[in-house]
Order: C-alpha cells, then sequence, then structure tokens
C-alpha cells in the first residue's frame, strides 16, 4: 500500500484525477438518483393514479375478462387482502379453484370466507404459509405437491416495504427475504405442477412501478450502513422483473409463460401503512384494489399467444422497463449472478 501511495505521488496529474474521481462520483450518483425520482414522480402522477387508470381503461375490451376458467387451478400469495384478495375474488369469480397463500390464519380464514359468501365458489381453499421464511415455503411446497394438481396460474403478488432493517430468522435482510428470495422459492418449487398445466401454465409476478428508480444489483441484501427500506423495495421490485425475463428465457420451450406487472398506485393496507404519505397527497386519487389487480386478472385470462412471455405489464398493455436515461439496466452476467446467489441462500437445486 505504501508502494502503491509513493507511485502515485511521482505521478501529480494521476493524484489530481483520483481527487476529482472521488468528486465526481457521488456528485454523479445523487443528479442521476434525483433524475430518476424526478422523471418516476411525474410519470406515476401521470400513469399510475386513479386518473390514469380511467384513461386507460377506454382502450380495455370488456370481453377481455370475461372468459370462465372453471377448470383452472391458482395460487394467490398474500391473499387475504389489498390487490391478493382482489385478484383471487376475481378468479374465483371466474370459477377457478383458488388456493390462498396467507401468513395469517386468522386473516386468511376471515378473506377465504368473504370470497366464498361473495362469489358462491366453495373451490377456494387457504393455505398458511410464510413466504419470508425458505423453510416454510418448503413445507407448503412439499404439502401442497401432494395434491399432485396441475397449477395454471401462480399469482406471486406477497410483499412488503419495511422501513428499517429487520433480519428474518433465517438471517435474511425481511424485505428481501420476501419479495425476492420468497417469490424465488416458491416459483421454482411449483415448477413440477406448473409443467402439469402447460402448455397453459403461467406465473404473474406483481412487482411495482418503484423499480423504475433503482438499476439491477448484486446487493440484494443491502450492504450499506445507512438502510433505506424505499430504496431495497424498489431494488426488489427490479430483481423480480429481470427474474422473470431469466425464467422466461430458461423456460421458454416448456409451456410456461412468465409475467411481471405493475398495478399502479392503489389504496391498499400495505401502501397506508407503508407510504402514509403517498396515500396522504393523492387521496382520492389512489386506485382501488380491484382497479389495482385488473391486469392481474387480465394476465390469468388471456390467450398465451397474445402475450409476450418476460414482458413487463401495466394497464393490459406491454410496459417499458426503464425509463428515459435512468441507467437501470442491467447485464446478463448481472442477473445470472443473482440467479446463482438465490439458488444458494434457498438451498434449492438447480
Amino acid at each position: 500500500m505504501r508502494n502503491q501511495s509513493i507511485e502515485i505521488e511521482k505521478h501529480p496529474t494521476l493524484q489530481i484525477q483520483l481527487d476529482i474521481s472521488i468528486i465526481i462520483r457521488p456528485l454523479t450518483m445523487f443528479f442521476l438518483k434525483t433524475w430518476r425520482s424526478t422523471v418516476f414522480g411525474v410519470y406515476g402522477y401521470l400513469n399510475f393514479t386513479k386518473s390514469g387508470f380511467i384513461e386507460h381503461s377506454k382502450k380495455f375490451k370488456p370481453e377481455d375478462i370475461q372468459t370462465r376458467i372453471n377448470e383452472k387451478n391458482c395460487i394467490v400469495t398474500g391473499a387475504n387482502s389489498g390487490l391478493g384478495f382482489a385478484a383471487a375474488e376475481g378468479l374465483a369469480s371466474r370459477g377457478a379453484t383458488v388456493y390462498m397463500v396467507c401468513r395469517n390464519k386468522e386473516r386468511g380464514e376471515a378473506a377465504l370466507s368473504k370470497i366464498q359468501s361473495t362469489t358462491g365458489n366453495q373451490n377456494v381453499h387457504l393455505e398458511v404459509c410464510d413466504l419470508s421464511s425458505v423453510s416454510d415455503i418448503k413445507s407448503f411446497a412439499s404439502r401442497f405437491s401432494s395434491k399432485d394438481v396441475p397449477i395454471h396460474v401462480l399469482v406471486n403478488n406477497a410483499g412488503l416495504l419495511e422501513h428499517k432493517r429487520v433480519t428474518t430468522s433465517e438471517g435474511f435482510e425481511l424485505n428481501f427475504s420476501l419479495n425476492v428470495l420468497g417469490t424465488y422459492s416458491i416459483t421454482e418449487l411449483m415448477l413440477p405442477l406448473l409443467k402439469k398445466a402447460a402448455p397453459d401454465a403461467r406465473v404473474i409476478t406483481v412487482s411495482s412501478g418503484g423499480m423504475y428508480t433503482a438499476p439491477l444489483t448484486t446487493d440484494l441484501q443491502y450492504s450499506d450502513r445507512n438502510f433505506n427500506g424505499v430504496d431495497q423495495y424498489a431494488r426488489n421490485k427490479r430483481v423480480q422483473v429481470a427474474l422473470t425475463e431469466k425464467w422466461a428465457e430458461t423456460y421458454k420451450n416448456k409451456g410456461i409463460g412468465f409475467y411481471s406487472m405493475h398495478p399502479g398506485w392503489a389504496e391498499t393496507p400495505g401502501v397506508a401503512k407503508s407510504l402514509p404519505g403517498l396515500s396522504e397527497r393523492l387521496s382520492g386519487n389512489l386506485r382501488t384494489s380491484e382497479e389495482g389487480a385488473d391486469t392481474i386478472i387480465w394476465l390469468a385470462l388471456q390467450p398465451k399467444e397474445k402475450l409476450v412471455s418476460g414482458a413487463f405489464y401495466f394497464d393490459r398493455a406491454e410496459a417499458p422497463k426503464h425509463l428515459m436515461f435512468s441507467a437501470t439496466g442491467g447485464s446478463h452476467v448481472v442477473i445470472d449472478s443473482v440467479v446463482d446467489s438465490l439458488r444458494s441462500l434457498s438451498a434449492l437445486s438447480s
């Protein structure tokens, strides 16, 4: 290290370049982050709100979500409230057999009873599983796989935004554990049952527009000492979109479609708890849970030939994965590294 310092001292130009780099890099990152947030805020206000949904829905075709799916089996995670409840209810109302995966048994049973009563569909079932726990997911997968039923639709909806750094009993950062590792683990473990439903099987992962503010990174558990839950959530949602692309590429000839989507800014219990400021500022202009879940239902019902596996959807249309000049792209090397890490952390075989 001393020799390196001596060498630098012999080259004043190099020293100046290093000094400039030390100053410029943080400034560049600051302005880039500010740009991303600004573009995201404007784009979001124009598109992700209730008024955006009303405008976009003018192009919707009512018949697109009127299909009956009596013979199909669907799993919806995080189904006891918000978007997950709306998605489970929407699928059940169209005749599907729905398996609601919920962490809390009491709240899950209340949601189950309400959906059965509202839809008249008794083929709605509760599965209790904590999706932030890999061991719990493995237990659920083993238990559920014994049913040997084909899964036509898996909706990865369960998620959260925790502002403080919280570590799970398995040693993982909580946001990552649920949003990323949980999504990865349940999808991988359900693949055998999804293959049974091929060529009409599909996986729908509920991401978020927040991913527009984050690049893909291998720092999955946010190593920075100054933890920022909103940033981590955005990173998690970016990983979900990249994972969807990777799965689509890996299983393109297996009869399973993989889609990620953004529900818009909806008035849900999760948003009210995690982003109270957003709820206040946009009071009256947030989407309902049903409006947020509309594209989930649409993706579950569309003929697969009309969809693009690996794509990101918003309001029944394919949407861009990056906003202009935001530098949020990632290479195949990065996502491959992410998948390797997830495989290792979950202890799932390749």
